[in-house]
Protein backbone atom coordinates (compact mmCIF):
# COMPACT_ATOMS: atom_id res chain seq x y z
CA UNK A 1 0.00 0.00 0.00
CA UNK A 2 1.43 3.41 -0.96
CA UNK A 3 1.73 6.09 1.71
CA UNK A 4 -1.13 8.13 0.27
CA UNK A 5 -3.48 5.19 0.79
CA UNK A 6 -2.09 4.51 4.28
CA UNK A 7 -2.69 8.12 5.28
CA UNK A 8 -6.23 8.08 3.93
CA UNK A 9 -7.02 4.74 5.55
CA UNK A 10 -5.75 6.11 8.88
CA UNK A 11 -8.24 8.97 8.68
CA UNK A 12 -5.59 11.69 8.83
CA UNK A 13 -6.73 15.26 8.22
CA UNK A 14 -5.19 18.64 8.97
CA UNK A 15 -4.83 18.69 12.74
CA UNK A 16 -5.90 22.34 12.87
CA UNK A 17 -7.90 24.74 10.72
CA UNK A 18 -10.59 23.43 8.39
CA UNK A 19 -9.52 19.76 8.53
CA UNK A 20 -8.46 19.15 4.93
CA UNK A 21 -7.78 15.42 4.26
CA UNK A 22 -4.00 15.07 4.20
CA UNK A 23 -3.81 12.42 1.48
CA UNK A 24 -5.25 14.91 -1.02
CA UNK A 25 -2.33 17.28 -0.45
CA UNK A 26 0.26 14.70 -1.47
CA UNK A 27 1.45 14.78 -5.07
CA UNK A 28 4.54 14.35 -7.19
CA UNK A 29 6.57 17.40 -8.09
CA UNK A 30 7.40 18.87 -4.67
CA UNK A 31 10.96 19.66 -3.64
CA UNK A 32 10.09 21.15 -0.24
CA UNK A 33 7.98 19.92 2.67
CA UNK A 34 6.93 22.62 5.13
CA UNK A 35 5.96 21.41 8.59
CA UNK A 36 3.78 24.06 10.19
CA UNK A 37 4.69 24.49 13.83
CA UNK A 38 4.10 28.24 13.75
CA UNK A 39 0.99 28.37 15.94
CA UNK A 40 -0.16 31.52 14.21
CA UNK A 41 -2.78 32.54 16.75
CA UNK A 42 -2.13 34.03 20.21
CA UNK A 43 -2.47 31.87 23.35
CA UNK A 44 -1.87 28.55 21.53
CA UNK A 45 0.86 26.18 22.75
CA UNK A 46 -0.35 22.77 21.59
CA UNK A 47 2.24 22.34 18.85
CA UNK A 48 4.98 23.80 21.06
CA UNK A 49 4.38 21.08 23.66
CA UNK A 50 4.03 18.42 20.95
CA UNK A 51 7.34 19.44 19.36
CA UNK A 52 9.02 19.53 22.75
CA UNK A 53 7.74 16.10 23.78
CA UNK A 54 7.39 14.20 20.50
CA UNK A 55 9.88 15.65 18.02
CA UNK A 56 11.20 12.21 16.86
CA UNK A 57 7.73 11.21 15.64
CA UNK A 58 7.27 14.51 13.82
CA UNK A 59 10.59 13.98 12.03
CA UNK A 60 9.70 10.35 11.18
CA UNK A 61 6.43 11.51 9.64
CA UNK A 62 8.27 14.10 7.59
CA UNK A 63 10.80 11.55 6.38
CA UNK A 64 8.03 9.15 5.34
CA UNK A 65 6.51 11.80 3.06
CA UNK A 66 9.92 12.91 1.78
CA UNK A 67 10.95 9.38 0.87
CA UNK A 68 7.69 8.55 -0.93
CA UNK A 69 7.61 11.75 -3.00
CA UNK A 70 11.37 12.24 -3.47
CA UNK A 71 11.35 15.57 -1.62
CA UNK A 72 14.86 16.91 -1.09
CA UNK A 73 14.30 19.00 2.04
CA UNK A 74 11.88 19.75 4.84
CA UNK A 75 11.60 22.93 6.88
CA UNK A 76 10.08 22.87 10.36
CA UNK A 77 8.61 26.37 10.53
CA UNK A 78 8.36 28.09 13.91
CA UNK A 79 8.20 31.61 15.24
CA UNK A 80 11.28 33.13 16.86
CA UNK A 81 10.04 32.64 20.44
CA UNK A 82 9.29 28.94 19.84
CA UNK A 83 12.72 28.32 18.32
CA UNK A 84 14.28 29.93 21.38
CA UNK A 85 12.06 28.07 23.86
CA UNK A 86 12.97 24.73 22.28
CA UNK A 87 16.68 25.56 22.44
CA UNK A 88 17.06 25.47 18.64
CA UNK A 89 18.61 27.84 16.10
CA UNK A 90 17.53 29.03 12.68
CA UNK A 91 18.86 26.69 9.98
CA UNK A 92 19.72 23.91 12.42
CA UNK A 93 19.55 20.43 10.88
CA UNK A 94 17.25 18.36 13.08
CA UNK A 95 17.64 15.20 11.02
CA UNK A 96 18.81 14.37 7.52
CA UNK A 97 17.64 17.25 5.27
CA UNK A 98 15.14 18.52 7.86
CA UNK A 99 15.95 22.03 9.04
CA UNK A 100 14.59 24.61 11.47
CA UNK A 101 13.10 27.61 9.69
CA UNK A 102 12.65 30.59 11.99
CA UNK A 103 9.84 32.95 11.04
CA UNK A 104 9.19 36.43 12.45
CA UNK A 105 6.80 37.00 15.35
CA UNK A 106 4.10 38.56 13.21
CA UNK A 107 0.46 37.73 12.54
CA UNK A 108 -0.77 35.78 10.54
CA UNK A 109 2.55 34.21 9.53
CA UNK A 110 1.09 30.71 10.02
CA UNK A 111 -1.37 31.23 7.17
CA UNK A 112 -0.33 28.68 4.55
CA UNK A 113 0.23 31.19 1.74
CA UNK A 114 2.12 33.66 3.95
CA UNK A 115 4.22 30.88 5.49
CA UNK A 116 5.22 29.49 2.09
CA UNK A 117 6.39 32.93 0.98
CA UNK A 118 8.22 33.69 4.22
CA UNK A 119 9.96 30.29 4.28
CA UNK A 120 10.77 29.88 0.57
CA UNK A 121 10.14 33.25 -1.13
CA UNK A 122 7.73 31.46 -3.48
CA UNK A 123 4.27 32.90 -4.08
CA UNK A 124 1.37 30.57 -4.70
CA UNK A 125 -0.68 32.04 -7.53
CA UNK A 126 -4.13 33.19 -6.32
CA UNK A 127 -6.53 30.25 -6.39
CA UNK A 128 -3.74 27.69 -6.92
CA UNK A 129 -2.41 24.98 -4.59
CA UNK A 130 1.02 24.91 -2.88
CA UNK A 131 2.14 21.98 -5.05
CA UNK A 132 2.20 24.39 -8.04
CA UNK A 133 5.28 26.02 -6.47
CA UNK A 134 6.83 22.69 -5.46
CA UNK A 135 5.66 22.75 -1.84
CA UNK A 136 3.62 20.41 0.38
CA UNK A 137 2.46 21.74 3.76
CA UNK A 138 1.40 19.77 6.82
CA UNK A 139 0.89 20.62 10.47
CA UNK A 140 3.35 19.32 13.08
CA UNK A 141 0.66 17.10 14.61
CA UNK A 142 -0.28 15.83 11.16
CA UNK A 143 3.35 14.72 10.66
CA UNK A 144 3.16 13.03 14.07
CA UNK A 145 0.01 11.17 12.97
CA UNK A 146 1.63 10.16 9.67
CA UNK A 147 4.54 8.58 11.55
CA UNK A 148 2.19 6.47 13.66
CA UNK A 149 0.16 5.44 10.62
CA UNK A 150 3.16 4.48 8.48
CA UNK A 151 5.38 2.91 11.14
CA UNK A 152 2.77 1.36 13.44
CA UNK A 153 -0.41 1.15 11.31
CA UNK A 154 -2.15 3.28 13.95
CA UNK A 155 -5.20 5.30 12.81
CA UNK A 156 -6.08 8.68 14.29
CA UNK A 157 -8.10 8.08 17.45
CA UNK A 158 -6.69 10.73 19.78
CA UNK A 159 -6.13 14.48 19.67
CA UNK A 160 -3.49 16.77 21.12
CA UNK A 161 -5.11 19.97 22.39
CA UNK A 162 -4.89 22.60 25.08
CA UNK A 163 -7.24 24.29 27.51
CA UNK A 164 -6.31 27.92 28.02
CA UNK A 165 -7.47 31.51 28.26
CA UNK A 166 -9.03 32.58 31.57
CA UNK A 167 -7.74 29.59 33.54
CA UNK A 168 -5.18 29.40 36.33
CA UNK A 169 -2.76 27.21 34.39
CA UNK A 170 -3.14 26.30 30.68
CA UNK A 171 -2.58 22.61 29.95
CA UNK A 172 -1.87 20.45 26.90
CA UNK A 173 -2.90 16.80 26.77
CA UNK A 174 -4.16 13.98 24.56
CA UNK A 175 -7.70 12.70 24.67
CA UNK A 176 -9.91 10.45 22.52
CA UNK A 177 -11.67 12.08 19.57
CA UNK A 178 -15.34 12.59 20.32
CA UNK A 179 -14.74 13.32 24.01
CA UNK A 180 -17.40 15.48 25.67
CA UNK A 181 -15.99 18.93 26.41
CA UNK A 182 -18.26 19.20 29.44
CA UNK A 183 -16.78 15.95 30.82
CA UNK A 184 -13.27 17.13 29.97
CA UNK A 185 -13.73 20.41 31.86
CA UNK A 186 -15.13 18.60 34.86
CA UNK A 187 -12.14 16.25 35.01
CA UNK A 188 -9.62 19.12 34.91
CA UNK A 189 -11.69 21.31 37.28
CA UNK A 190 -12.27 23.97 34.61
CA UNK A 191 -15.07 26.44 35.34
CA UNK A 192 -16.61 28.61 32.60
CA UNK A 193 -18.01 31.82 34.18
CA UNK A 194 -21.39 33.07 32.98
CA UNK A 195 -19.84 36.12 31.30
CA UNK A 196 -17.34 34.01 29.35
CA UNK A 197 -17.49 31.89 26.20
CA UNK A 198 -15.53 28.89 24.95
CA UNK A 199 -13.72 28.99 21.62
CA UNK A 200 -12.75 25.98 19.54
CA UNK A 201 -9.49 27.37 18.13
CA UNK A 202 -7.64 30.63 18.56
CA UNK A 203 -9.03 34.06 19.54
CA UNK A 204 -8.80 35.35 15.96
CA UNK A 205 -10.21 32.55 13.83
CA UNK A 206 -11.74 30.20 16.38
CA UNK A 207 -15.49 29.73 16.77
CA UNK A 208 -17.68 30.16 19.84
CA UNK A 209 -19.12 26.75 20.65
CA UNK A 210 -21.91 25.40 22.89
CA UNK A 211 -19.35 23.64 25.07
CA UNK A 212 -21.97 21.87 27.15
CA UNK A 213 -22.91 19.70 24.14
CA UNK A 214 -19.84 19.85 21.88
CA UNK A 215 -17.08 17.25 21.53
CA UNK A 216 -13.40 17.21 20.65
CA UNK A 217 -12.82 16.89 16.89
CA UNK A 218 -9.81 15.82 14.84
CA UNK A 219 -9.00 19.45 14.09
CA UNK A 220 -9.58 20.86 17.60
CA UNK A 221 -6.31 22.54 18.60
CA UNK A 222 -7.45 24.47 21.65
CA UNK A 223 -10.38 25.23 23.90
CA UNK A 224 -10.07 28.82 25.07
CA UNK A 225 -12.22 30.36 27.80
CA UNK A 226 -12.45 34.13 27.28
CA UNK A 227 -14.66 36.98 28.54
CA UNK A 228 -17.44 38.25 26.30
CA UNK A 229 -16.39 41.89 26.55
CA UNK A 230 -12.96 41.74 24.88
CA UNK A 231 -12.64 42.81 21.20
CA UNK A 232 -11.90 39.27 20.00
CA UNK A 233 -15.24 38.00 21.32
CA UNK A 234 -17.37 41.09 20.73
CA UNK A 235 -16.64 40.84 17.01
CA UNK A 236 -17.72 37.17 16.96
CA UNK A 237 -20.98 37.92 18.78
CA UNK A 238 -22.07 40.78 16.51
CA UNK A 239 -25.06 39.89 14.34
CA UNK A 240 -24.29 39.54 10.63
CA UNK A 241 -27.17 41.85 9.67
CA UNK A 242 -25.79 44.52 12.00
CA UNK A 243 -22.38 44.16 10.36
CA UNK A 244 -23.87 44.51 6.89
CA UNK A 245 -25.80 47.63 7.86
CA UNK A 246 -22.71 49.18 9.43
CA UNK A 247 -20.68 48.48 6.31
CA UNK A 248 -23.19 50.10 4.01
CA UNK A 249 -23.45 53.27 6.09
CA UNK A 250 -20.24 53.73 8.12
CA UNK A 251 -17.37 53.00 5.76
CA UNK A 252 -15.26 56.13 5.15
CA UNK A 253 -13.19 54.48 2.38
CA UNK A 254 -9.90 55.03 4.17
CA UNK A 255 -8.59 51.79 2.49
CA UNK A 256 -6.71 50.69 5.64
CA UNK A 257 -8.36 47.26 5.53
CA UNK A 258 -6.98 46.74 2.04
CA UNK A 259 -3.61 48.30 2.88
CA UNK A 260 -3.09 45.92 5.83
CA UNK A 261 -4.55 42.72 4.29
CA UNK A 262 -1.79 40.06 4.66
CA UNK A 263 -2.70 38.34 1.40
CA UNK A 264 -3.19 41.68 -0.32
CA UNK A 265 0.37 42.53 0.69
CA UNK A 266 1.47 39.39 -1.17
CA UNK A 267 -0.13 40.78 -4.32
CA UNK A 268 -3.46 38.98 -4.07
CA UNK A 269 -6.36 40.96 -5.60
CA UNK A 270 -8.23 41.42 -2.32
CA UNK A 271 -9.81 44.83 -1.79
CA UNK A 272 -11.96 44.68 1.37
CA UNK A 273 -12.74 48.40 1.31
CA UNK A 274 -14.45 48.07 -2.07
CA UNK A 275 -16.44 45.02 -0.96
CA UNK A 276 -17.55 46.80 2.21
CA UNK A 277 -18.64 50.01 0.51
CA UNK A 278 -20.56 48.20 -2.23
CA UNK A 279 -21.92 45.41 -0.04
CA UNK A 280 -25.49 45.68 -1.33
CA UNK A 281 -24.57 45.92 -5.04
CA UNK A 282 -21.10 44.37 -5.28
CA UNK A 283 -22.19 41.40 -7.43
CA UNK A 284 -23.52 43.78 -10.06
CA UNK A 285 -20.60 46.18 -9.82
CA UNK A 286 -17.80 43.60 -10.12
CA UNK A 287 -18.35 39.82 -10.08
CA UNK A 288 -14.56 39.36 -10.16
CA UNK A 289 -14.30 41.28 -6.91
CA UNK A 290 -16.73 38.88 -5.28
CA UNK A 291 -14.82 35.82 -6.53
CA UNK A 292 -11.68 37.25 -4.93
CA UNK A 293 -13.36 36.70 -1.54
CA UNK A 294 -12.31 33.03 -1.81
CA UNK A 295 -8.70 34.20 -1.43
CA UNK A 296 -9.30 35.56 2.10
CA UNK A 297 -7.68 33.57 4.94
CA UNK A 298 -10.09 34.96 7.55
CA UNK A 299 -7.34 36.36 9.79
CA UNK A 300 -9.40 39.36 10.96
CA UNK A 301 -6.68 41.99 10.54
CA UNK A 302 -9.07 44.10 8.45
CA UNK A 303 -11.60 44.12 11.28
CA UNK A 304 -9.61 44.31 14.52
CA UNK A 305 -6.45 46.16 13.46
CA UNK A 306 -7.38 48.22 10.41
CA UNK A 307 -10.92 49.58 10.70
CA UNK A 308 -11.53 52.78 12.66
CA UNK A 309 -15.31 52.72 12.13
CA UNK A 310 -16.35 49.54 13.94
CA UNK A 311 -16.92 47.74 10.64
CA UNK A 312 -16.18 44.07 10.00
CA UNK A 313 -14.91 43.52 6.45
CA UNK A 314 -14.11 39.95 7.54
CA UNK A 315 -17.81 39.25 8.17
CA UNK A 316 -18.84 40.56 4.75
CA UNK A 317 -16.14 38.57 2.99
CA UNK A 318 -17.10 35.44 4.97
CA UNK A 319 -20.70 35.79 3.78
CA UNK A 320 -19.50 36.09 0.18
CA UNK A 321 -17.31 32.99 0.67
CA UNK A 322 -20.27 30.94 1.89
CA UNK A 323 -22.29 31.84 -1.19
CA UNK A 324 -19.39 31.13 -3.53
CA UNK A 325 -18.61 27.79 -1.85
CA UNK A 326 -22.25 26.74 -2.09
CA UNK A 327 -22.11 27.38 -5.83
CA UNK A 328 -18.66 25.88 -6.35
CA UNK A 329 -17.11 29.16 -7.47
CA UNK A 330 -13.43 29.95 -6.84
CA UNK A 331 -11.01 32.62 -7.93
CA UNK A 332 -8.30 31.52 -10.34
CA UNK A 333 -5.48 33.72 -11.64
CA UNK A 334 -3.70 33.27 -14.96
CA UNK A 335 -0.72 35.41 -14.02
CA UNK A 336 1.77 35.53 -11.17
CA UNK A 337 1.51 38.23 -8.52
CA UNK A 338 4.17 40.40 -6.88
CA UNK A 339 4.36 41.29 -3.18
CA UNK A 340 3.89 44.91 -2.18
CA UNK A 341 7.16 46.78 -1.53
CA UNK A 342 5.53 47.95 1.71
CA UNK A 343 4.86 44.44 3.03
CA UNK A 344 7.80 44.35 5.44
CA UNK A 345 6.59 47.57 7.08
CA UNK A 346 2.92 46.63 7.34
CA UNK A 347 3.16 43.20 8.94
CA UNK A 348 1.51 43.10 12.36
CA UNK A 349 3.73 42.27 15.37
CA UNK A 350 2.30 39.37 17.37
CA UNK A 351 2.41 41.32 20.65
CA UNK A 352 0.46 44.17 19.12
CA UNK A 353 -2.12 41.73 17.75
CA UNK A 354 -2.61 40.18 21.20
CA UNK A 355 -3.21 43.62 22.65
CA UNK A 356 -5.73 44.58 19.97
CA UNK A 357 -7.68 41.36 20.59
CA UNK A 358 -7.68 41.99 24.34
CA UNK A 359 -6.10 38.61 25.12
CA UNK A 360 -2.67 39.70 26.41
CA UNK A 361 -3.58 39.03 30.08
CA UNK A 362 -4.39 35.41 29.21
CA UNK A 363 -1.15 34.54 27.44
CA UNK A 364 0.47 31.96 29.70
CA UNK A 365 2.72 29.18 28.44
CA UNK A 366 0.92 25.85 28.73
CA UNK A 367 2.41 22.75 30.28
CA UNK A 368 1.79 19.06 29.79
CA UNK A 369 -1.09 17.88 31.96
CA UNK A 370 -0.14 15.56 34.76
CA UNK A 371 -3.36 13.52 34.71
CA UNK A 372 -4.63 11.38 31.83
CA UNK A 373 -8.33 11.69 31.04
CA UNK A 374 -10.45 8.60 30.32
CA UNK A 375 -13.99 9.41 29.04
CA UNK A 376 -17.10 7.39 29.83
CA UNK A 377 -17.96 7.46 26.14
CA UNK A 378 -17.41 9.36 22.90
CA UNK A 379 -19.43 10.76 20.00
CA UNK A 380 -17.29 10.57 16.86
CA UNK A 381 -18.21 13.28 14.30
CA UNK A 382 -18.66 12.05 10.72
CA UNK A 383 -18.81 15.43 8.98
CA UNK A 384 -16.13 17.60 10.62
CA UNK A 385 -13.58 17.45 7.80
CA UNK A 386 -13.45 19.06 4.37
CA UNK A 387 -15.20 16.80 1.85
CA UNK A 388 -17.98 14.25 2.05
CA UNK A 389 -19.06 12.88 5.48
CA UNK A 390 -17.84 9.42 6.45
CA UNK A 391 -20.29 6.51 6.04
CA UNK A 392 -21.00 4.29 9.09
CA UNK A 393 -19.96 0.65 8.63
CA UNK A 394 -21.02 -0.69 12.04
CA UNK A 395 -24.39 -1.38 13.64
CA UNK A 396 -25.89 -0.16 16.89
CA UNK A 397 -25.17 -2.62 19.68
CA UNK A 398 -21.89 -3.82 18.14
CA UNK A 399 -18.76 -4.07 20.28
CA UNK A 400 -15.63 -2.31 19.02
CA UNK A 401 -11.99 -2.09 20.02
CA UNK A 402 -9.90 1.07 19.92
CA UNK A 403 -8.69 1.53 16.33
CA UNK A 404 -11.48 -0.48 14.68
CA UNK A 405 -12.94 1.20 11.62
CA UNK A 406 -16.46 2.45 12.35
CA UNK A 407 -17.09 4.55 9.22
CA UNK A 408 -15.82 4.25 5.65
CA UNK A 409 -14.63 7.14 3.50
CA UNK A 410 -17.27 8.34 1.06
CA UNK A 411 -16.59 8.71 -2.65
CA UNK A 412 -14.47 11.68 -3.59
CA UNK A 413 -12.71 13.73 -0.92
CA UNK A 414 -13.33 11.95 2.38
CA UNK A 415 -11.71 9.88 5.15
CA UNK A 416 -12.80 6.95 7.35
CA UNK A 417 -13.30 7.12 11.13
CA UNK A 418 -12.05 4.76 13.83
CA UNK A 419 -13.13 3.86 17.35
CA UNK A 420 -11.23 6.04 19.86
CA UNK A 421 -12.04 3.68 22.78
CA UNK A 422 -13.10 0.12 23.50
CA UNK A 423 -16.86 -0.01 23.90
CA UNK A 424 -20.31 -0.58 22.46
CA UNK A 425 -22.02 1.38 19.68
CA UNK A 426 -25.10 2.99 21.23
CA UNK A 427 -26.22 5.44 18.52
CA UNK A 428 -25.63 6.05 14.82
CA UNK A 429 -26.86 9.17 13.01
CA UNK A 430 -25.85 11.01 9.83
CA UNK A 431 -23.54 13.19 11.90
CA UNK A 432 -22.00 10.97 14.56
CA UNK A 433 -21.39 7.53 16.02
CA UNK A 434 -21.71 7.26 19.80
CA UNK A 435 -19.66 4.68 21.70
CA UNK A 436 -20.17 3.84 25.37
CA UNK A 437 -17.17 2.53 27.29
CA UNK A 438 -17.74 -0.96 28.69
Amino acid sequence: MIIKDIIREAGIIGAGGAGFPTYAKLAEGADTLLINGVECEPLLYTDYILMREQMPFILRGAHAVMAEYHISRALLCMKEHTVEALGLTDGQELDTQIFVKQLPNVYPIGDEISMIYEATRRIVRPGALPITVGVIVCNAETAYNIAHAVKHQTPVTEKWLMIGGAVDAPIVFRCPIGTSIRELFAFYNIIVPADHVVLDGGPSMGNIIPWQTEVVKKNTKALLILPKNIPAIVSKMTDVKVSVNRCASNCCQCTRCTDMCPRGLLGYPLEPHRMVRSVTTVAEVSPEMVRAATLCCGCGVCEIAACCQGISPKTIISEFKKILAKNGIRYSADEDVTPSPDRAYRMLPAERWKSLLGVSPYDKVAELAGRHFVPTGVAVPLNRHIGAPSIPCVAEGASVKKGDKIAEAAEGLSVPQHAPIDGRITLITNNKITIERV
